[in-house]
């Protein structure tokens, strides 16, 4: 039986570095390492536009093979890695880095060797890294331990760092800000996003201002960056010898790339704020229930941090908004099971009777 050919202007996205290989420090030789990562969607947010009188979208970096943003940089960094011959990489992580790195590493035929925290990594972050054969470490202290100890390993032993402080990370991670320009013709007025390590929040202004420079952009958007209320370094200006929150993502007391996140803060006029754990929840339970888009905590402070600026009066109505979620909800599915009271969600128990259940759900007969 013959199979109707593809229509003539389809074809499969090709991971980033294939995509943007004229913007990336790539040649036809370099053995490009790619799990299909990036064209993530950038979705509408009928639901927040309407609390904020925004016009708020969703960059859904969930959708990315691993679950996270991190996929964005770990294909650069995997395969810049290959290409100068390593056969182990490293990194410190609190999750989503593990996972991204011993897939990728996997993918490519190489070792992965991973450090986290003891007792810090959420469970579905923990089982990813595992399942990608991952060598797992848990380092009887913070993510700030674990990768002093990665850089040190870098440094004296035949492994290569793949965590944001390698800028192959941040050269990848940039193309998300090329997506959103190419889906808007135009950079957003404001642009939102978590900050643990600061990476991202690095690779962002850096993928806007070339894409202003190139002619694609006007404007550079204000970035505004949050962290949690127990694990604000760059908020308080000192850094978090322990830090705490339930976003374990961005569980993070002295983020590597700080330094560049405020030259990047000051390029932008932009802006860094703390939201407490009750607000990040309350903040995942509104874009899942109203929105429709289920994600990790640490993602949810984008949204906390809207609903914040947003109160306090700093965004004008109409103004384009984008914010960046940048981990899936099944990463550390346990939140999305507590209400707001603290309690845990319960399913109602029914009997197996069509009218009983009608009733349960409100319905008329």
């Amino acid at each position: 039986m013959n199979q109707p050919s593809p229509k003539a202007t389809s074809r499969q996205w090709r991971g980033v570095i294939r995509e943007y290989a004229d913007r990336l420090d790539v040649t036809d030789a370099t053995p490009v390492v790619t799990l299909g990562e990036g064209g993530t969607p950038l979705l509408p947010a009928p639901a927040l536009s309407r609390r904020t009188g925004a016009d708020v979208w969703v960059k859904y970096e969930g959708m990315n093979p691993t679950g996270s943003f991190k996929d964005r940089g770990m294909t650069m960094a995997v395969t810049k890695a290959v290409e100068r011959g390593a056969k182990v990489v490293i990194c410190a992580s609190t999750g989503n880095t593990s996972a991204s790195a011993a897939a990728y590493a996997a993918h490519a035929g190489i070792k992965a060797a991973v450090l986290v925290p003891e007792g810090k990594i959420a469970m579905g972050k923990l089982s990813q890294a595992i399942a990608h054969n991952g060598e797992l470490l848990q380092v009887q202290g913070n993510f700030d331990d674990c990768l002093d100890i990665a850089r040190d390993l870098a440094a004296n032993y035949p492994v290569h760092l793949v965590n944001s402080v390698n800028n192959d990370r941040i050269e990848g991670q940039k193309t998300a800000a090329f997506e959103i320009v190419e889906a808007h013709g135009d950079a957003p007025d404001f642009h939102f996003i978590p900050v643990g390590n600061a990476g991202n929040y690095t690779a962002y202004t850096r993928g806007y201002r070339e894409d202003i420079a190139a002619g694609n952009a006007t404007r550079m958007p204000r970035m505004f960056g949050f962290q949690a209320s127990g694990s604000a370094p760059i908020v308080r200006g000192e850094p978090v010898k322990h830090p705490e929150t339930i976003a374990s993502a961005i569980r993070i007391g002295n983020p590597a790339s700080w330094e560049l996140a405020l030259s990047a803060r000051d390029e932008t006029d932009g802006y860094f704020g703390a939201i407490d754990d009750d607000k990040i929840l309350e903040a995942q339970r509104i874009l899942s229930a109203e929105v429709g888009i289920f994600v990790e905590p640490a993602s949810a402070i984008s949204v906390a941090g809207l609903l914040e600026r947003s109160a306090a009066g700093v965004i004008p109505a109409g103004a384009r908004v984008v914010l960046t979620v940048t981990g899936h909800g099944l990463k550390d599915p346990q939140w999305a099971l507590r209400t707001a009271d603290g309690s845990d969600v319960q399913p109602t128990i029914v009997p197996v009777d069509t009218a009983q259940i009608a009733a349960v759900l409100g319905l008329a007969s």
